[in-house]
């Protein structure tokens, strides 16, 4: 009999999200950002609608960066669909979002509307999120 750890067959497609953000934990082009602390995948939609509440805020006043990228395809079978017969058909594209990782960033507006914007894009996503300055900002 296997132990629990050395089983024989072993889902390895998706991947383990394991350990802090290696890179994009830093901010790098605006003054104000937001930071995830949890690891989690994020979809284009929550991105995009993310993007939009931001915006909309801001009065496209300004400039956001969007610092990740959904690159990772999700497959999915159809409802009701019995086992075998190969890998589901594409479903949609997802980030990868480790703790650490810089998601957003604004300049070009003061602090309480770069604050509120962020919060905004924030609800928008799957994962707890941190306010941060850069070290640079002077008030």
């Amino acid at each position: 009999m296997l132990s629990p750890k050395k089983t024989r067959y072993r889902k390895m497609q998706k991947g383990r999200m394991k350990g802090l953000s290696q890179r994009g934990h830093q901010l790098s082009n605006g003054m104000f950002g937001v930071k995830a602390l949890d690891a989690v995948f994020v979809t284009s939609r929550q991105i995009e609608a993310a993007r939009i509440a931001a915006t909309r805020y801001m009065k496209r006043e300004g400039q956001l960066w969007i610092k990740i990228f959904p690159d990772k395809p999700i497959t999915k079978k159809p409802l009701e669909v019995r086992m075998g017969k190969g890998k589901g058909a594409l479903d949609h594209y997802v980030a990868v979002v480790k703790p650490g990782r810089i998601l957003f960033e604004i300049s070009g507006v003061p602090i309480d509307v770069a604050k509120e914007a962020l919060r905004l894009a924030s609800q928008k996503l799957p994962v707890k999120t941190k306010f941060v300055i850069a070290r640079d900002y002077d008030a």
